[in-house]
């Protein structure tokens, strides 16, 4: 239906604590650069339905109306679905991985730094959580997943996570913007 300027869309961001480095959306597989849709699935205004299958997010907008993002989604045995709401929202988050994905990797073990969660890596330029992130819960609790920027704009478009939804830093600023504590968050199975 609509695409922005994506020259400006994807410059970097003044005003941000650490920098937001330019993407060239010419390296971007442009399905999965942001853009307005048609969307007729029955989600309230304000959802967030993500579906790996197509590596896409949507924000719906109004009936029949999204803001689609390109996204990349849990590698194999890693993926997730169901429902869930954005509990938390953190500007430059500090990244404190799990226990089990340091089992997984030894070698992020060398890369990991005191913070005021535990071993993990500050909010900044490095880290893989990129410019912010949104946590998602349940009625049990933190999830342990994450809809964030990545560093690597380039993985959009595939399985690459331990099934966080990552989005290019200038989209999950856009996205942030708008989303509030409390929005419903549904993934769809794969």
């Amino acid at each position: 239906m609509a695409r922005p300027n994506y020259a400006e869309v994807y410059t970097s961001y003044p005003g941000e604590r650490f920098a937001v480095p330019t993407v060239n959306p010419g390296e971007i597989d442009p399905e999965y650069l942001r853009q307005t849709v048609e969307f007729n699935r029955q989600y309230a205004p304000g959802s967030i339905v993500v579906d790996p299958a197509s590596y896409h997010l949507y924000f719906v907008e109004t009936p029949g109306i999204a803001t689609r993002y390109g996204v990349g989604v849990g590698r194999e045995g890693f993926g997730w679905s169901g429902a869930a709401k954005i509990n938390m929202k953190r500007d430059w988050p500090d990244w404190v991985p799990p226990r089990e994905m340091v089992e997984r990797d030894p070698e992020i073990k060398a890369t990991l730094e005191k913070t005021p969660r535990g071993l993990g890596v500050l909010g900044g330029a490095k880290n893989p959580l990129g410019a912010r992130a949104m946590y998602l819960f349940d009625q049990g609790g933190d999830l342990g997943y994450r809809i964030h920027g990545t560093l690597e704009p380039y993985t959009v478009g595939t399985n690459v996570s331990s099934g966080c939804v990552r989005m290019i830093n200038q989209d999950i600023i856009h996205l942030y913007a708008r989303v509030s504590l409390g929005t419903p968050v549904t993934v769809l199975p794969a």
